[in-house]
């Protein structure tokens, strides 16, 4: 029974526990960051000491260490300036920026930001500045976090996905049982019906009365169709599309209100699609019912159908109060309604039989608010 909660609190210990490790690791490169920085800031320090004592030292003096601390830095980019800016000699700079003068001044403007100038005393009042950059295994370590952010939030991302997709994936089972056991529930009293209309037929009752009756058992054994088809793939058939649509719009103004005015245009030549009777006459049904709520069952609504090269299209409009444009796609959402009383399933399951079941499309092609809409079926041609 709990089953949902503990998946749920599964997926958040495993996203939350993602970022804390993250924040620990960027936390902690960080760290390191500044501690290598203080340390080439260290070296840079010495390396400028090494300088003076070079530049002070006696002519005879053992310069061996000195020379060594100097030979050392074989990574480190510096550019030495004098006093009044200008660039001295340089070391560890790659020699094509040194070519252009305006090139090397604006390397040593990005070593000026990078780090604080070192004076170094060159004895007789000669005093130059020592501007360094970041080493190139510190200038790697500063995209390091960037990287582990994108993992971290990738790895985050495709468990929320795995978590979501499960968790659609059972929704979908539970609605196809459900629907399965609602065709299976209307099955037994359906039987009773069937028996009930071969009695009144013995008792000679009105034909017209018991005729009307089987239209409407033959309605149920549809709708119990419909609803154990739900779930599984349906057959598909290589089916008239005007035709099948003249049907399902026939039967549907029968048994509307004589205040809707109904009308149909279509090609007089049938069109051929690959189709579920069933479960597409179940579609133009929501539609038409969609229609005639919005419309409050006063309005008109027509029903044409076009072609193309590669696909027919079917379009419904109505005179209804309309749909707001942000909402075009959010009304397919399943539990997305306006009514009172209703789940919101309709236009879901629409979709769900045209776009993947037929791999069709459904939209709302157009619409203005207080003046009506239009959704278009798109199928693809045989």
């Amino acid at each position: 029974m709990h089953l949902p909660d503990e998946r749920s609190f599964n997926r958040w210990f495993i996203i939350i526990s993602c970022l804390v490790v993250i924040v620990l690791v960027l936390w902690n490169t960080s760290i390191f960051f500044q501690r290598l920085k203080e340390d080439e800031r260290a070296k840079m320090n010495i390396w400028a000491r090494a300088q003076e004592e070079l530049a002070n030292a006696p002519e005879d003096a053992d310069l061996t260490l000195v020379l060594e601390i100097l030979n050392n830095n074989t990574t480190i980019p510096i550019i030495h300036t004098d006093e009044h800016g200008e660039i001295a000699y340089t070391t560890n700079i790659d020699p094509t920026i040194l070519e252009d003068p305006k090139s090397t001044r604006e390397y040593l403007e990005d070593l000026k930001d990078e780090n604080e100038p070192i004076a170094v005393d060159l004895g007789d009042g000669q005093i130059q500045y020592l501007y360094y950059g970041n080493s190139p295994a510190l200038n790697k370590l500063k995209y390091y976090p960037i990287g582990l952010t994108l993992i971290g939030f990738l790895f985050i991302g495709v468990v929320y996905f795995f978590y979501t997709t499960t968790k659609n994936s059972e929704q979908n089972k539970l609605w196809a049982g459900m629907a399965k056991e609602t065709a299976h529930q209307i099955g037994t009293p359906l039987s009773s019906l069937i028996g009930w209309t071969e009695i009144l037929k013995a008792e000679q009752v009105n034909p017209a009365y018991v005729e009307e009756m089987e239209k409407d058992i033959e309605r149920l054994k549809t709708i119990t169709e419909r609803f154990s088809k739900i779930g599984s793939l349906p057959n598909l058939q290589e089916t008239d599309i005007v035709s099948a649509t003249r049907e399902s719009f026939e039967y549907l103004k029968s048994r509307s209100s004589e205040l809707i005015e109904f009308s149909m245009r279509a090609p007089r030549q049938p069109i051929y699609v690959m189709l579920n009777e069933q479960l597409y006459s179940w579609t133009i049904e929501n539609l038409v019912k969609n229609a005639i709520d919005a419309m409050r069952g006063k309005g008109s609504l027509n029903i044409e159908i076009k072609q193309d090269l590669r696909q027919a299209h079917i379009y419904i409009t109505d005179t209804g109060k309309g749909i707001d444009k942000n909402k075009f796609r959010l009304i397919f959402e399943p539990g997305q309604t306006t009514k009172k009383r209703g789940w919101g399933l309709g236009l879901s399951l629409a979709k769900r039989i045209i776009e993947e079941y037929h791999r069709g499309r459904i939209k709302v092609a157009r619409s203005e608010i207080n003046k009506g809409s239009t959704f278009q079926i798109s199928l693809k041609k045989v």
